[in-house]
């Protein structure tokens, strides 16, 4: 059986904490993509703080291990004495160990300090087919397997510690799953990754009651992408990372399933390497807002409007795919006539711009809206004759920009624009989340459109106007500053009835 917490509650679930403090042990990837590097990005971009005790340098790259070299396991344990005697340590990921010497080390350190939170990422065969773990060392692992609380293998590795083949659908990998929980008393997170078919599901499985039942199923989308190096590690350190702080290996898998499925999908933009890629950690992090800063308390007023927005029926219909199409069309009509009149708002900011990369950058959001509606008019909605006309939300918005725009301040204007780019950015952000949390189950009515809402081309623009916000706000006068959060306020305000239209137009 997994090692009893030290710091858990009543129930034996661990404590939770707003920044867990995890340790990788594992070994290092001078590329940067897989081992304790990819570790410590991924306890950071889940909010712990990340330490890390170096079990084996590796000599890799995307194509490939070139060389290992073991560190003598006195070494290793000088490592994890020196931590562990200074710090608290609320998670441990383990991940490459690859000598005997090594696995009773790091066996002997768990008895003596038993951490809260055990993950063990057994590797023993690199996804590029390296074998990272001597055979005479497996014995040893297999001793250190019920020390842990979660297990992580992939189905190569999930079938060599059960003795068979690797499966071959995924009803066999569940039952060596099983046989693997039942012998080792953790949970054992099996992976469908080295299946084949469109759908990547996981599964939490433990036969010991720990869970709600013993087979939780997660589904997911399988992401077509080559760059996959590390992924193993990064989803393991995610995990101990959560479930530090939310004390629910059911949470925990739902809420880094989703960050991992978008870290593959953006994995593309990193640009490393030759062949098999790393994933993109922090591919979720918004924009950095200073504290104290002007766009800090901009976001402070948005936070009920963007709470409303995801309370509406209409942003609960398109992500479940049953949203009503009336409703969906009259909407897409809507943003239609709103973005003309929204282009000739930005046209104006561009005019009013105090620098011409400012003109430069409203100028083309400006375009950019042109071409999104004559899109939108030569696909869906040309296909849809007999929509309305300017709705009186839609008036109202675009009055009140038309207003803005001509009292004459670059500031105020440009803080009734923000809305449309961030609170629409971040809404766009959270909904293709659950969207792919969900699996994008077959036959959805708006995949195509919520697919849309990842796009980074409008995430980056969303930063940029942000920035640009937050240094007008910066060298405003007082009264132009409290000018600037009414008129941010009015259009968060019409962002959330715009979006409430349909309901009220039906």
């Amino acid at each position: 059986m997994p090692l009893p917490s030290a710091s858990t509650d009543s129930s034996g679930t661990p404590a939770g904490r707003d920044i867990p403090r995890v340790l990788s042990i594992a070994g290092s990837d001078p590329s940067g993509g897989a081992g304790v590097q990819a570790d410590l990005k991924s306890i950071a971009a889940h909010g712990g703080y990340g330490m890390a005790a170096i079990t084996a340098l590796t000599a890799q790259n995307t194509r490939g291990v070139v060389a290992v070299h073991v560190p003598p396991a006195a070494f290793l344990a000088q490592q994890l004495d020196a931590v562990s005697d200074d710090i608290t340590i609320d998670a441990v990921k383990i991940g490459m160990l690859g000598d005997e010497a090594v696995i009773r080390t790091v066996q002997q350190w768990l008895d003596k300090v038993r951490p809260a939170v055990v993950v063990l990422d057994p590797v023993m065969v690199a996804t590029s087919g390296d074998r990272l773990l001597k055979e005479t060392a497996e014995a040893a692992l297999r001793d250190l397997l019920p020390l842990a609380h979660l297990i992580t293998p992939n189905l190569p590795e999930l079938a060599m510690l059960v003795g068979e083949e690797p499966a071959g659908d995924w009803e066999g990998a569940l039952d060596q799953g099983r046989r693997l929980a039942d012998a080792t008393g953790a949970t054992v997170l099996v992976k469908g990754g080295h299946l084949s078919g469109e759908g990547c599901p996981d599964a939490l499985v433990n036969t010991a009651g720990v869970l709600a039942r013993d087979v939780v199923e997660v589904p997911g989308p399988r992401v077509n992408t080559r760059n996959s190096h590390g992924t193993g590690c990064s989803l393991s350190s995610a995990m101990a990372t959560v479930q530090a702080r939310l004390g629910d290996w059911e949470g925990a898998l739902r809420t880094v399933k989703p960050w991992l499925a978008g870290a593959l999908e953006d994995s593309g933009r990193l640009e490393v390497g030759h062949g098999n890629g790393p994933v993109h950690h922090f591919h979720h992090v918004r924009p950095h807002l200073p504290e104290g800063g002007f766009a800090a308390r901009l976001w402070a007023e948005a936070r009920q409007d963007l709470a409303d927005i995801y309370a509406l029926d209409f942003i609960q219909g398109l992500v479940s795919g049953e949203l009503a199409e009336k409703d969906f069309a009259y909407y897409l009509a809507q943003d239609a006539q709103y973005l003309n009149g929204y282009s000739r708002v930005l046209a104006r900011a561009s005019a009013l711009a105090p620098s011409e990369e400012e003109q430069l950058f409203w100028a083309g959001s400006a375009r950019q809206c042109l071409e999104v509606e004559s899109e939108l008019h030569r696909s869906w909605l040309s296909t849809r004759p007999g929509q309305t006309g300017l709705g009186p939300v839609t008036k109202s918005y675009v009055d009140h920009l038309t207003a803005v725009s001509a009292s004459g301040s670059y500031a105020v204007l440009a803080a009734a624009v923000l809305p449309c780019f961030w609170l629409y950015a971040e809404v766009g952000r959270t909904l293709h989340a659950r969207f792919l949390a969900a699996g994008e189950p077959d036959g959805h009515a708006y995949a195509a459109w919520l697919r849309t809402y990842a796009d980074e081309g409008f995430a980056e623009a969303t930063r940029q106007a942000i920035a640009m916000v937050d240094a007008a706000g910066r060298k405003a006068s007082d009264h132009e500053q409290a000018a600037m959060v009414t008129a941010f306020k009015q259009s968060c305000r019409l962002e959330v009835e715009f979006f409430d239209a349909p309901r009220i137009h039906s």
